[in-house]
């Protein structure tokens, strides 16, 4: 396991760059994100640990970051003080390319951050928005009203909506390998992972977790296999396709809410998290790495 310890920042989001598989980004705030600034973390793997490659500071916390797909050194996160604020790692400037303000669901950067549309029909927070990596212009939103929520960027309007928990979803992924499979992790404890053709009851209900569950991701080298962080501390692996025992194993290396995770997309089953502890850390979970039955 590698570990990246960042003094007096506290990590909420951490993501493995899509382009350059020992790139990682971390947006952190300072005094657990009720006061004081943030620092967004650009971060290298080594063969020995993980180094600082750059960081740049924001007057407000950081809650969440996300790579661009078309440019890899171009980042976006989302601030304390409800503006998001669009980052190129490869300028010598300490300053944000763009900084977005109004309370919107979609923006064009290439027309200098203009609005496209707004789409409204959640009832609470939303906490959590990802596209569909199979469908163009679909994309989930989960919220504190309990719903999970698709929709349609074209109509600019919500196909589906579902009832996915009596509590605050605060994350949501979608399976790599089904466009009908999401997951969602709520402040009930629980995952569910639904399928959009039928959703009257869940694929599948997950239970361990003993404190709210704050994000959650489908692995991208199992279909049915995924990860998920907890306030509890820890990290735990899951393969929802088992019935009997889907908990694949309970990962404890962290002495705070852990609030970040992600896969690494070219490096199998390897897994990056982060911490209110101010760490971040690298790892292959032990259940992942073991050989299929057949290799044994």
């Amino acid at each position: 396991m590698k570990t990246f310890k960042f003094p007096a920042r506290h990590g909420y989001a951490v993501e493995i760059s899509p382009f350059i598989p020992t790139r990682l980004a971390c947006a952190t705030s300072q005094y657990y994100g009720i006061a004081g600034c943030g620092t967004l973390l650009v971060l290298e793997q080594t063969e020995t640990g993980i180094s600082l490659v750059k960081s740049f500071d924001w007057n407000d916390g950081l809650f969440d970051v996300t790579w661009s797909e078309s440019n890899e050194h171009i980042l976006l996160t989302g601030g304390g003080d409800g503006s998001l604020q669009v980052w190129d790692t490869a300028n010598p400037q300490p300053g944000p390319l763009q900084v977005l303000k109004e309370h919107t669901q979609e923006w064009d950067l290439s027309r200098g951050g203009q609005s496209l549309c707004t789409l409204q029909g959640h009832e609470g927070v939303i906490y959590s928005t990802l596209w569909s990596p199979h469908i163009p212009g679909c994309f989930a939103s989960a919220s504190g009203d309990g719903t999970l929520r698709v929709w349609d960027v074209k109509t600019g309007r919500c196909r589906l909506a579902i009832p996915a928990h009596k509590a605050e979803i605060l994350s949501c992924d979608w399976c790599k390998y089904d466009q009908n499979v999401i997951v969602t992790g709520a402040v009930d404890c629980s995952l569910c992972v639904w399928d959009l053709r039928n959703v009257r009851q869940p694929l599948s209900r997950l239970r361990g977790h003993s404190y709210a569950i704050r994000r959650v991701k489908f692995s991208p080298f199992n279909q049915t296999v995924l990860a998920s962080c907890s306030y509890d501390f820890t990290v735990r692996l899951w393969d929802y396709s088992r019935t009997e025992q889907p908990l694949l194993e309970t990962l404890e290396h962290h002495s705070e809410f852990v609030c970040g995770l992600d896969f690494n997309l070219q490096i199998p089953n390897q897994v990056v998290d982060c911490s209110w502890d101010e760490t971040v850390k690298i790892y292959t979970p032990l259940c992942l790495a073991a050989p299929p039955p057949s290799a044994r």
